[in-house]
């Protein structure tokens, strides 16, 4: 007998009653049925009732699950949710403790979403539609930002603690006088005096300057961080500004963000009495400029650089992948050396005895850059969208099978019906009957034939059962994979570099080049993809002059 897998079942309700248009006890027993079909044990169950997905932060029972899982309590193989979003909503948050999970050889199973993370693609689709619910949200954030926007640009303070110098009376900013005192001395010594940041605040302590402690600081002492703010906040100056900083992903992190200065923002008259004047705002933002340097960071991406487009890379002589290669050349000018990246022919230098005379080297930056925006540009087509769809409708058509299913759970109720009636009769036998022997015998055969007839049932209806599983299963693979296609232009750039070379790597079956480089630069061809919607077909995809998409097309794979 197969030992069973031990599982832990997990559940997460925002609210007591209803999610995603089931309730509790339904989301549960999906998750016991999927459970008992596949062998599984479940172990324990954790639910976190009334907590928020945003972060794993104040879910008590999901934190326990995890450390139950590094403390090895019950050796389970897999964790249960329903859908990805109860795991967790957050996408650096999702992946980082799926990765906890896997360094203990635990995997993810999201029974609604058909997602499995110990199968291939699996944790880069819990990647993608972590990083479409952030999308989402941020749509939705966006949506909300509206009316804040609209108060700012009313002149009205948009939330929050009043800065230093004023306080909130009825949603309006009131000058605090002992406050207002300390800014106005911070933009006069500015101005005034040849002081710097430091200087004044240095200034300010020395006099026996202190601020009140507010909501916006927990010390009294009056730091260079609080004059560089001062200074910077139009506020001051009567005036609402909007959008001045914008948080922002460190790219190539998964869960780092850095607040960066815009250039362009909202900036209107406020309601609020202004503490500087124009006069004096004008040049204190001068001399800021004027004091401001700029450092640009050289970064060398050289050891971090990733081969996006190795084994995918077709030679277009002998068909053998091209792997990327890295030189030196040095300039015909000043003497210096510049590294060039490139892709070439495996077997141009005749490795393990296959020669191919093919010696071009493909410049990867042009190559690359080529198949990222072919790629968006393909998935844009509302003919792509069309035959994708078409392709993963043609695959999930269930109807027939769904017939099937009914014509022999009606057959079997019926043999079963029989059955019984015919052991009711056996039982009515009057043993007194000459011929109660030979009734009895005859009726054992005919029950004992029905019990046959309906183990064959039975095996054809959970073959049945078990492929309308299979199918739906790929309708929902199906449908994720359409959806990273949906999301491409904006997803692929929200990932790091390993993340889209696993990508490229699913999509696409192999990629074919021009033996010359053409007039118009590209070398770009051909891209055939490989896509899970379309399992046993092929599509691929000719270019013209690299520019435009030519031709889309579903092939047989035979």
């Amino acid at each position: 007998m197969i030992e069973k897998k031990k599982v832990y079942m997990y559940t997460r309700v925002s609210t007591a009653m209803q999610v995603d248009g089931y309730s509790l006890d339904a989301q549960k027993s999906r998750m016991r049925s999927y459970a008992e079909f596949n062998n599984f044990e479940i172990v324990g169950e954790y639910e976190d009732a009334g907590k928020s997905g945003k972060s794993v932060e104040g879910r008590p029972a999901f934190t326990q699950m995890i450390k139950d899982i590094t403390d090895g309590k019950d050796n389970v193989s897999y964790v249960l949710v329903f859908k990805l979003s109860r795991f967790g909503r957050n996408a650096a948050d999702v992946l980082s403790t799926l990765q906890i999970m896997q360094d203990f050889d635990v995997n993810l199973i999201c029974v609604e979403d058909g997602i499995d993370s110990s199968k291939d693609a699996g944790k880069l689709i819990i990647s993608v539609l972590s990083a479409v619910a952030e999308i989402e949200r941020e749509n939705i954030k966006i949506q909300t930002m509206e009316g804040r926007i609209q108060k700012a640009r009313e002149g009205k303070w948009n939330g929050g603690f009043a800065p230093y110098g004023y306080k909130l009376e009825n949603g309006r900013l009131i000058v605090v006088e002992d406050e207002a005192e300390i800014i106005r001395i911070i933009f006069d010594k500015y101005v005034n005096t040849e002081l710097g940041i430091n200087g004044i605040a240095k200034y300010l302590q020395k006099h026996g300057y202190t601020k009140l402690i507010r909501h916006t600081g927990k010390t009294e002492l009056i730091a260079a961080s609080f004059i560089k703010f001062v200074l910077h906040n139009p506020v001051y100056n009567g005036k609402i500004a909007f959008g001045r900083r914008k948080t922002e992903k460190v790219h190539g992190t998964r869960n780092e963000y850095k607040t960066v200065n815009q250039k362009e923002y909202l900036l209107v008259n406020g309601l609020h009495e202004a503490i500087v004047d124009d006069d004096m705002w004008a040049l204190v933002q001068a001399k800021l400029e004027l004091n401001t340097r700029k450092y640009v960071r050289n970064v060398d991406g050289r050891n971090g650089k990733n081969h996006l487009l190795t084994g995918l890379l077709r030679c277009p002589e002998c068909g053998a992948p091209m792997y990327h290669n890295i030189t030196r050349k040095k300039k015909k000018t000043g003497g210096h050396y510049k590294e060039y990246s490139y892709y070439a022919c495996k077997h141009r230098y005749g490795i393990k005895g296959h020669k191919c005379s093919y010696n071009k080297q493909v410049s990867a930056d042009l190559i690359e850059s080529a198949v990222n925006e072919v790629i968006i540009k393909l998935v844009r087509k509302p003919e792509f969208a069309d035959i994708m769809k078409s392709r993963i409708n043609s695959k999930v058509d269930t109807v027939e099978l769904d017939k099937e299913i009914a014509a022999l759970e009606a057959e079997l109720r019926r043999i079963i019906t029989l059955k019984s009636k015919l052991i009711e009769e056996s039982d009515a036998l009057d043993p007194e009957d000459k011929h109660f022997e030979r009734m009895k015998n005859d009726l054992s055969d005919r029950i004992y034939k029905l019990y046959d007839k309906i183990d064959e049932i039975e095996e054809s209806l959970n073959t049945a059962r078990k492929k309308k599983i299979a199918i739906n299963t790929a309708k929902l693979e199906a449908d994720n994979i359409y959806k990273t296609l949906m999301y491409f232009d904006t997803l692929y750039y929200r990932m790091n570099k390993d993340e889209q070379r696993e990508l490229l790597s699913i999509l696409i079956n192999e990629i074919k080049i021009y033996n010359e480089k053409q007039p118009n630069g590209q070398w770009l061809k051909e891209i055939s993809f490989s896509l899970p919607i379309i399992a046993d077909e092929q599509l691929y995809m000719s270019l013209d002059n690299g520019n435009h998409v030519e031709t889309i097309a579903i092939l047989s794979k035979a």
